[in-house]
């Protein structure tokens, strides 16, 4: 059970880092190319998606990933049921 605990953890911080780089990135694309910029987000509370973003590409791509998150939500649910 302890190497769950470590997984989770680890993943975790791989996302905060994943975040971070990624910001940086954008950031430093945008000092670059001085176009139109566009961005989006995607909240997770438990299966319940919330959604913004500045186009409606952004906000299409990101309901598709919304969709796909709450799937393996469901899944991993079902996990411990199923044993």
């Amino acid at each position: 059970m302890t190497w769950l605990f470590a997984l989770g953890f680890a993943l975790i911080i791989f996302g905060f880092i994943l975040t971070f780089i990624s910001a940086v990135m954008i950031f430093l694309a945008g000092l670059r190319f001085r176009g139109k910029t566009r961005g989006g987000g995607l909240i997770m509370i438990g299966p319940i998606p919330i959604i913004f973003g500045t186009d409606e590409r952004t906000v299409k791509t990101l309901i598709i990933l919304s969709i796909a998150l709450i799937i393996i939500a469901f899944i991993f649910m079902l996990i411990p049921i199923l044993m």
